[in-house]
């Protein structure tokens, strides 16, 4: 006996079937299939062939794939009843089935579990959201539970993930299938540099802009693991969920976070729009709706712990002239914080710096038409702190664990620190007109627990709840804690600690697959570099951080003329964009020029375009290739400029007419000649301005 069900959109239909009562499988993710398609037969036409060297019958690729019924991979559920290990054996239940999604229930009644799948599609931004969870009727040990698994594509040669370093986020791994697994597991206890949470399986010859692709990330910021695994059949599926025994005390209740998941039939791109949109339109809870994202300006590479008021003064009045509009105060503000081996957790302001406390400073700030800042890192302690001192058993881990940055974390599990963080920073809020804090998280914890990313949880939930004109950045040593979990309770992710935009070119170009403009900080750093320690001109730096929400990060007492001049005209041009390009889709350009990294934000109307396409080393071929656009109307005109052809250098000697003025052509044109752009340096930026006839 065969039971069906479907969910379907504009873009695609998923069908699940339940076969003999048992828990439903994946038995279709594609291209829309007709209304009065026959999802019996659909589901019969999905059964495998048995032959030698197999059982008598293949085993369920569920939604929670159970070991007990023989399932030969990476089961969905690993749990246990104190020392016994308990192997599930679900039938399922009901699916219940409302506007927009599926809720499947399955019941184990040996074993007395209740397992729920919940999979909810959202019509407009084409994402499937899922979780999973289990329910005893006694407390149980979780070792494993996946969210709903999803089978991947047979005609996919290869998949993408993400790996990255402090100051190096977001590296692209292209890796093979083969059977196997693909095994990714982070135990940092939080997001992490080095295991970004997401997964792209391309179709076979599927480019950016081509092709069928498959994309999944899990909203979750205390450490995951991802299974991409090919059966000895040739079945293949993807699991997501929680890092193995992340929940370390027994309970009757457990849950995933929830796995985002869509499909595109136009390529890489089509994955990112989706999951760009849904990030921005759905998560995110903006502070001030419609309100345009201010030009930031912070503070730390100019002073790091060096706080002096005359001097932050003058550097806020500088910030101010060259179009900053808003000030944040970096670390070094309070305690006795004059490195980064003291004080974090007494967050009281330093009298020595601020004889007459923030207040002076920040009304400076706000004389110069600026709102404030200011950075935190609550949920981490110094040995040498009032706080440690007074309650050393409020530190996670063990009194002999390796310090990280000279800091322990604090035991976010526990309510008396969460009280008295919220006290401590409601203080602050309440007491001075603060509209932004950078919240930091400067090292790995010493052991990974679930208990821990529910705490900060809830720390942030109740400052949200009570101070909701404050936004929120999420910082970890730069792009650490960056994922969909963390952002339902910020409004901006600082991408990496590396201001270096050459670094910046490449992570920011892999990250636009999740995230948008909107949410992703980028500024201009100092003339050379703190953590790479390259010289960049100021166009390249200021056009690079152009591309995302944009800031500064460097002394402007360091600005020549030139340099400064460039630096307004730039933020200028970034003001007039803004309201378009912070709701723009950022697509992925194939460039035939591996040395060259382009994309283009693209308004949602179609009205208008911006194209950066940066030149990140020397081409192999002496004069450009042309550069290809995408997703415009080839029966519309466009008239295309180049916004920066002044910075064309002598060794351009071509009269190409983009050099000379505004040129109109159709989108077929453009996308299939595309524009040959002038010679350039390495380490520069052409900046193309799009707008439809």
């Amino acid at each position: 006996m065969i039971k069906t069900w479907r969910m379907d959109d504009a873009r695609q239909t998923l069908a699940i079937a339940s076969v003999g009562g048992r828990c439903p499988t994946v038995i279709y993710w594609g291209p829309p299939l007709p209304e009065d398609e026959d999802l019996n037969a659909v589901a019969s036409i999905c059964q495998l062939d048995v032959t030698g060297g197999m059982l008598d019958a293949n085993p369920d690729l569920s939604l929670c794939p159970e070991a007990a019924r023989s399932f030969p991979g990476q089961p969905g559920m690993i749990i246990r009843n104190g020392q016994e290990r308990i192997l599930p054996k679900f039938q399922l239940r009901d699916v219940a089935q409302d506007i927009d999604g599926l809720t499947v229930t399955c019941w184990d009644s040996a074993n007395h579990l209740t397992y729920t799948a919940e999979m909810h599609l959202d019509p407009e931004t084409h994402v499937i959201v899922m979780q999973a969870s289990v329910v005893a009727d006694q407390p149980m040990h979780l070792h494993w539970l996946a969210a709903p698994v999803m089978p991947a594509p047979q005609n996919s040669d290869e998949m993408i993930d993400f790996a990255g370093r402090w100051c190096g986020e977001f590296q692209m791994n292209r890796t093979a299938w083969s059977p196997g697994i693909r095994y990714r597991e982070n135990r940092t206890g939080r997001t992490g540099h080095e295991h970004f949470p997401g997964l792209i399986v391309p179709c076979r010859g599927a480019t950016s802009a081509t092709g069928e692709a498959y994309a999944f990330h899990y909203g979750w910021s205390g450490g995951h693991r991802m299974v991409a695994e090919e059966l000895p059949d040739g079945r293949r599926h993807i699991q997501f969920g929680h890092a193995a025994r992340m929940e370390t005390a027994p309970s009757t209740e457990f849950r995933t976070a929830p796995l985002y998941a869509c499909y595109s039939s136009d390529g890489l791109n089509g994955c990112a729009i989706s999951l760009q949109r849904h990030l921005r339109d759905r998560i995110v809870t903006w502070t001030k709706p419609g309100v345009p994202r201010p030009v930031h300006y912070n503070c730390w590479e100019a002073v790091y712990f060096d706080h002096d008021v005359p001097k932050l003064k003058d550097i806020a009045t500088r910030a101010a002239a060259l179009g900053a509009e808003r000030f944040v105060l970096d670390d070094g503000w309070f305690g006795q914080r004059d490195d980064d081996t003291s004080s974090l957790s007494d967050w009281e302001v330093d009298p020595r710096k601020y004889p007459d406390g923030l207040g002076p400073l920040i009304d400076h700030v706000h004389v110069e038409g600026m709102s404030f800042g200011i950075w935190f890192e609550p949920e981490m302690i110094n040995p040498n702190s009032n706080l440690h001192r007074a309650h050393p058993d409020w530190a996670l881990g063990a009194e002999d664990q390796i310090l990280g940055r000279q800091q322990k974390a604090l035991n976010m599990a526990l309510p008396e620190v969460r009280d008295f963080l919220y006290e401590r920073i409601a203080a602050l809020l309440s007491a001075h007109p603060i509209e932004y804090i950078k919240w930091d998280h400067n090292r790995v914890l010493p052991q990974p627990d679930a208990q821990q990313t529910r705490g900060s949880y809830a720390l942030l939930d109740r400052l949200r709840t009570d101070f909701p004109q404050v936004e929120i950045e999420s910082c970890a040593s730069g792009g650490g804690r960056i994922d969909f979990g963390i952002l339902s309770r910020t409004q901006r992710v600082w991408l990496s600690d590396s201001n270096d935009a050459l670094e910046r070119l490449h992570m920011q170009h892999n990250a636009a697959l999740f995230l948008p403009a909107a949410v992703t900080g980028s500024h201009v750093g100092p003339r050379h570099c703190h953590t790479s320690g390259r010289h960049l001109d100021i166009e390249f730096r200021a056009w690079v951080a152009a591309q995302r929400h944009m800031g500064f990060e460097m002394d402007p007492r360091e600005l020549d003329a030139r340099e400064t001049e460039v630096l307004r005209d730039v933020t200028q041009w970034w003001k007039d964009n803004r309201d378009w390009m912070m709701n723009a889709d950022i697509l992925r350009l194939e460039s035939s020029d591996p040395s060259v990294i382009a994309e283009q934000q693209s308004a949602r109307d179609g009205h208008r375009f911006v194209v950066f396409a940066g030149k990140s080393g020397t081409s192999a071929q002496i004069a450009p290739r042309p550069l290809q656009l995408t997703r415009l109307d080839p029966q519309a005109r466009y008239r295309i400029a180049l916004r920066n052809r002044a910075a064309a250098g002598p060794l351009s000697r071509g009269r190409l007419a983009i050099k000379d003025g505004p040129l109109t052509l159709t989108g077929a044109a453009l996308m299939h000649n595309g524009i040959t752009l002038p010679w350039s340096f390495p380490e520069s930026i052409w900046v193309i301005e799009g707008e439809r006839l």
